[in-house]
């Protein structure tokens, strides 16, 4: 295996538990509270691409994170190493009559039921949902249903929503077509690249936290500040200024060299100008 599974429990601080429902909805919360979703290499021009070894040296190595690609290559890793049988899907965003394939999730199947295990969205359930149209999740920053759509001659599609403040939001849609390697490596390239891509345009930098009074939290650092969101409550939002963005992202938990924190307060003043 190209990377030490032991280092990525010691790192998100799970187990290797016998399989179960249980014990990947504890695998999928420790990682998503451990690596941050970001977009920090596309900014800076300095992708190293979403191979395994090169994600699993940034994630578990250097405590970074990245976006979907990402998550979904190294949590697809760690569960098939643990033993699940878990296949990779591609997903469209928002709008699937508009939207490319360029998410990528992780679908498990336990005891002949097939679970969304989704690390990588911006801000992802905190364990996985049966594919049964009408499942739903509790727990975390907000509630998550799966809703099954029939996709024509490519077959069934499995959406999944999630309850904000002004109703259910449509995040993506996952199909039951077979992921390639080629397939990551093309959606990789358009997502960071394609100047109609958002990670081109824009910054995202967010994690799950537990609060001090064990509720869920989530941090997410964008151009127009720091959102805080807590269970229950209205989306708090606090200004941060070019030169705190480092600091901001430290806090959160995507940890950047020297270099990196200079190269993103350059990159934020150029895109927070309209560059």
């Amino acid at each position: 295996m190209p990377f030490a599974l032991d280092a990525y429990l010691a790192r998100t601080g799970a187990s290797a538990e016998p399989l179960s429902l249980t014990a990947l909805g504890a695998l999928q919360a420790a990682h998503v509270r451990t690596f941050a979703f970001d977009d920090v290499d596309v900014l800076l021009g300095q992708h190293p691409g979403v191979g395994l070894d090169a994600v699993a040296e940034k994630f578990v190595d250097r405590g970074r994170g990245g976006y979907c690609f990402e998550h979904a290559t190294l949590f697809h890793a760690v569960v098939t190493a643990l033993g699940y049988d878990a296949q990779l899907r591609l997903a469209r965003v928002g709008d699937p009559q508009q939207a490319p394939r360029t998410h990528l999730a992780v679908v498990v199947t336990i005891d002949g039921t097939r679970y969304l295990s989704d690390p990588g969205i911006g801000v992802p359930p905190l364990g996985p949902i049966e594919l049964r149209d009408g499942a739903r999740l509790e727990g975390g920053i907000w509630e998550h249903e799966i809703r099954r759509v029939d996709e024509g001659g490519a077959g069934p599609a499995w959406q999944l929503w999630r309850q904000r403040a002004k109703g259910w939001e449509l995040m993506h849609s996952t199909d039951e077509l077979p992921v390639r390697p080629v397939d990551v490596a093309m959606g990789h390239h358009y997502t960071s690249t394609h100047p109609a891509s958002h990670f081109t345009r824009t910054l995202t930098v967010a994690r799950h936290h537990v609060d001090a009074d064990g509720r869920p939290m989530h941090l997410t650092l964008t151009l127009d500040g720091l959102q805080i969101r807590r269970s229950g409550e209205e989306t708090q939002l606090r200004e941060v200024a070019d030169e705190e963005i480092p600091e901001v992202c430290e806090e959160i938990g995507a940890h950047l060299t020297d270099s990196e924190g200079v190269r993103l307060v350059e990159r934020v003043r150029e895109l927070r100008a309209g560059g």
